[in-house]
C-alpha cells in the first residue's frame, strides 16, 4: 500500500504543473516500421492495433487471421480502448458491460478472473493475444493494459480448443508505438479507491526496429463494503523487435500481485429473514480474511513472412500463479433465520501452464477462388495443486448475526481437509481453416480442430479417487456470408464445442466431456458511410454431458455427466462514430436458456444468472470546436432482467434493475485530460450476480475523478 501512496503523491505533485503550457518538445525522429505503422484510417486498421473511436472494422479473434468484421460469418464485438478510457474503467467487466449481451456471474469474492454469461451460458474462457489466461484462479489483466477487448459469440473451439459454447473473450494488449509517449494517470473515488498508472512507449534505437511498451499500476484502498480493503500492483512490459523486413519478435510480460479478502457478498439462504444491506460484511476482516493472488505471465510471439503470400507465426506462453491465504465462508443458517454458522478456512492453490503454438497462414488463388488458409498445431501442459483446510461445519459453528455482525471473533481450529489434490492436463491439437471467396459477394469459412487430452488426477484424501483418462475431441465449424449490398450482409454458421469436465464420479475414472453444438443466422449492416455497424443474430445452442446430481448417491456429493441444457435467443449489437463528436456502443439480448434433461431438475428449469432481456448503451459527445472544445459528456444505461440465483427447482430471484452512469472528461490541452464520472446516479440497489447462496451486490452511487498527463 505504501508504494501506491508514494505513486499517487508523485502524480498529484506533477498534475498542477500540467495546466501550464510546457516548453515545446523537439520534433521526434520520423519512424516508419511495416509491422508497427499505425494510422487512423479504418481501411488500414490492424486487427491487433488501435481503434479510432468506438467502431472497429477488423478483428483476428474469430478467425485468427486479419479479417474485416463485416466479412466474418459470426457475431463478434470489439470494445476499444477509447471506451475503457471514456468510462474510467479499471476492470475488464466495466468494458464488457457495453459489449452487448454479456452479463456478470460468479466473481469468486472479488478474486481473479471472474465468470460472465454469454448466450445463456456461464463462461470464463479468456485469452490474451490468442493464448489462454484462464487456467487456475488468475487475476484479470488490468484495463490500463488493454488495447481492445473482443467477444466471440458462440463456440470458438475449432480455433482455441476446449471451451464453452456461449462465447469466448480475447484481450488484445497494448503494443509498442513508433513515437515516444508517456502518460501518467491517477484515479480515485468517494468509496476509498485510489490508483496510479503509467503507460510509456516508444523506440529504443535509432531506426526504431526495437520498441517498448511499459504499463505500471499501483492501486489500493477501501470499497463500499464494510472492512473490505484491497491492494493491487502490476508490471506489464512489452518489447518488440523488427529483426528485418520479414521477421518480428515480441516479448510480453504481466506480473501482478493482488491482495483481496474473499468477499462472498450477501447470503440468500432458505429461511433467511430478509436481506442485509449491501455494505454489510460478515466474512471477517484483516488477516482472518485475506488472500494473496500472485500471477506471472510471459509470452514470446513471432511472425515471419516466408514470401508475399505465406506467413509463419506463433509463440509460447508461460503462466505461474498461486492463491494463498485465509477466508471465511458459510455453513448453514440457524432456525432463527438470522444466525449463520460459518467456517474459517485456509487454502493454497498453485498452478503452472505452458502453451506452445505454431501457425501457417497463406493467401492464394485456385480454381478461380481466393483462399486464406490457416493451419496450426498446439501443445499445452497444465499443472494444478490445491489444499483447502476448514474449521467445523454446521449451523452452530463460528456463528454471526447476518444483519448485525460483530467481526473479530477468535479463529476456530482447522479440523477438516476438504480438498487436497493434484492434476495434470496435457493437450495436443492440430487445426485447419479455409476462408474462400466463392464469388465477389459470397464467402465461406470452414475449419476443423483435432484435439487429444490426457488428464491425470491424484486425490490425496482418503477417498482416493485417482484416475487417468484420455479423450479425443473433434470440433468443426462452417459459415457462409453473402453481401446483399455493399453495406448489408447475411450469414449463417454452425459449430461444435468440447470441454473436459473436472472432478470424478463416485466410481472414479473421470467424466465424459461436455459437448456443444450451435446454429446461428445473422445480418450485418454498415450505415452512415460505414461509420455505424449494426449486427443482429438468432441462435440455437445445446450443451450435453452437463454434470448432474448422481441419483444413486443419497449424500448429494457426487455427480454424473448426464445433463443437457439449451439456449436460444437474439443478439443486436451496435458500435459507431456517428459524427466526429458523437460515439455509441451497446447492445440488446434476448435469451431463453433452460434445462432440457437432468437426473433431478425438472425440464424447463432456468439457468442461474441468465436474464431473459438485457440492454446496454453508451453515448458520448465530445465537442470539437468553440469554447467547449475538448469537453466530453456521456451517459451509459444498463438494464438487466430478473435472474434465477441457482439452477435449481426452487431458488431465489435476483430482481431486474436499471443503472444510469454519467461521464465527463475535459482535454485541457494536448497533454492534460481530466475526468469526472458519477456511476449509478440514482443509487439503485441491485444484485450483480450470484453463486449458489451467495449474491454479489452492485456498487452504490460512486463519484470517480482522475487526471492524466501525457508528454
Amino acid at each position: 500500500m505504501r508504494r501506491t501512496f508514494v505513486s499517487l503523491c508523485v502524480l498529484h505533485a506533477i498534475s498542477p504543473l500540467a495546466f501550464a503550457e510546457p516548453e515545446p518538445l523537439g520534433e521526434p525522429a520520423q519512424i516508419e516500421l511495416q509491422a508497427l505503422n499505425i494510422t487512423s484510417s479504418a481501411d488500414s486498421e490492424r486487427a491487433d492495433g488501435p481503434v479510432e473511436g468506438y467502431k472497429a472494422s477488423r478483428s483476428a479473434s474469430a478467425t485468427r487471421t486479419d479479417t474485416a468484421l463485416h466479412e466474418t460469418p459470426q457475431s463478434v464485438s470489439v470494445v476499444p480502448k477509447d471506451v475503457l478510457q471514456d468510462t474510467g474503467a479499471t476492470r475488464l467487466q466495466d468494458g464488457l458491460d457495453y459489449a452487448g449481451g454479456v452479463g456478470r456471474a460468479n466473481n469468486f469474492g472479488g478474486q481473479g478472473l471472474t465468470t460472465f454469461t454469454v448466450r445463456g451460458f456461464t463462461t470464463g474462457e479468456f485469452y490474451r493475444n490468442g493464448f489462454p489466461i484462464n487456467r487456475g484462479y488468475p487475476n484479470a489483466p488490468d484495463a490500463n493494459t488493454v488495447e481492445r477487448l473482443e467477444v466471440i459469440r458462440g463456440p470458438a473451439s475449432s480455433l482455441y480448443g476446449r471451451g464453452d459454447p456461449g462465447g469466448t473473450f480475447n484481450v488484445v494488449s497494448k503494443q509498442p508505438l513508433p513515437e515516444s509517449k508517456v502518460t501518467l494517470g491517477s484515479q480515485f473515488d468517494d468509496q476509498g479507491m485510489h490508483r496510479a498508472t503509467l503507460d510509456a512507449t516508444g523506440p529504443l534505437n535509432q531506426d526504431g526496429s526495437l520498441a517498448y511498451r511499459l504499463n505500471l499500476l499501483g492501486e489500493g484502498g477501501e470499497s463500499f463494503r464494510d472492512d473490505v480493503e484491497s491492494e493491487r500492483y502490476d508490471v506489464a512490459p512489452v518489447l518488440s523487435w523488427q529483426v528485418n523486413d520479414s521477421t518480428k519478435i515480441v516479448f510480453e510480460g504481466d506480473f501482478m500481485r493482488n491482495n483481496h479478502p474473499l468477499d462472498r457478498g450477501l447470503t440468500r439462504l432458505p429461511g433467511q429473514l430478509g436481506t442485509a444491506s449491501r455494505d454489510t460484511n460478515i466474512w471477517e476482516k484483516g488477516s482472518d480474511n485475506l488472500l494473496h493472488n500472485d500471477n506471472n505471465m510471459a509470452q514470446l510471439r513471432f511472425e515471419h513472412l516466408l514470401n508475399d503470400n505465406w506467413t509463419l507465426g506463433g509463440g509460447m506462453q508461460w503462466l505461474d500463479g498461486s492463491l494463498k491465504g485465509n477466508a471465511v465462508e458459510a455453513n448453514a443458517l440457524q432456525a432463527d433465520g438470522r444466525t449463520l454458522g460459518r467456517n474459517f478456512n485456509y487454502r493454497k492453490l498453485e498452478w503452472t501452464d505452458r502453451d506452445y503454438q505454431l501457425n501457417l497462414t497463406g493467401h492464394f488463388d485456385t480454381g478461380g477462388y481466393a483462399h486464406t488458409l490457416l493451419t496450426g498445431i498446439e501443445y499445452e501442459d497444465y499443472d494444478y495443486n490445491s489444499i483447502i483446510q476448514r474449521s467445523a461445519s454446521g449451523a452452530s459453528a463460528y456463528p454471526i448475526d447476518i444483519f448485525d455482525p460483530v467481526l473479530g471473533q477468535p479463529r476456530p481450529a482447522l479440523t477438516r481437509t476438504t480438498t487436497h489434490d493434484k492434476e495434470n492436463l496435457k493437450t495436443w491439437a492440430a487445426f485447419i481453416q479455409d476462408q474462400v471467396a466463392l464469388t465477389e459477394r459470397l464467402k465461406a469459412l470452414a475449419g476443423m480442430r483435432f484435439e487429444r487430452f490426457e488428464h491425470d488426477y491424484d486425490d490425496k484424501l482418503p477417498t482416493n479417487r485417482d484416475f487417468s483418462k484420455g479423450e479425443n475431441g473433434v470440433t468443426p465449424r462452417f459459415g457462409l456470408i453473402y453481401d446483399l449490398t455493399d453495406t448489408v450482409a447475411v450469414y449463417a454458421n454452425t459449430a461444435r464445442s468440447f470441454k473436459p469436465n473436472t472432478g470424478t464420479p463416485s466410481g472414479g475414472g473421470g467424466f465424459d466431456p461436455e459437448k456443444g453444438k450451435s446454429y446461428e443466422l445473422g445480418v450485418k449492416w454498415e450505415a452512415l458511410d460505414r461509420q455505424l455497424s449494426i449486427d443482429a443474430a438468432i441462435y440455437h445452442i445445446v450443451k450435453e454431458n452437463v454434470l448432474a446430481r448422481d441419483p444413486n448417491d443419497p449424500t448429494g456429493t457426487y455427480s454424473i455427466a448426464a445433463g443437457e441444457v439449451r439456449s436460444r435467443g437474439l443478439d443486436i449489437n451496435i458500435a459507431g462514430n456517428l459524427t466526429p463528436e458523437w460515439r455509441v456502443i451497446g447492445g440488446y439480448a434476448y435469451v431463453d436458456a433452460e434445462v432440457t434433461e437432468d437426473t433431478t431438475l425438472p425440464k424447463g428449469t432456468r439457468l442461474a444468472n441468465i436474464p431473459r432481456n438485457s440492454f446496454s448503451l453508451l453515448n458520448t459527445y465530445e465537442f470539437q470546436d468553440g469554447l467547449a472544445k475538448g469537453l466530453g459528456l456521456g451517459v451509459g444505461v444498463k438494464y438487466v432482467d430478473d435472474r434465477a440465483g441457482q439452477t435449481a427447482a426452487t431458488t431465489y430471484t435476483m430482481e431486474r434493475y436499471s443503472v444510469v452512469d454519467l461521464l465527463s472528461f475535459y482535454k485541457v490541452n494536448e497533454h492534460v485530460r481530466l475526468n469526472l464520472d458519477v456511476k449509478n446516479v440514482f443509487n439503485k440497489g441491485y444484485d450483480e450476480g450470484a453463486f449458489n447462496n451467495y449474491v454479489y451486490p452492485g456498487a452504490p452511487r460512486t463519484v470517480q475523478a482522475g487526471v492524466s498527463y501525457t508528454f
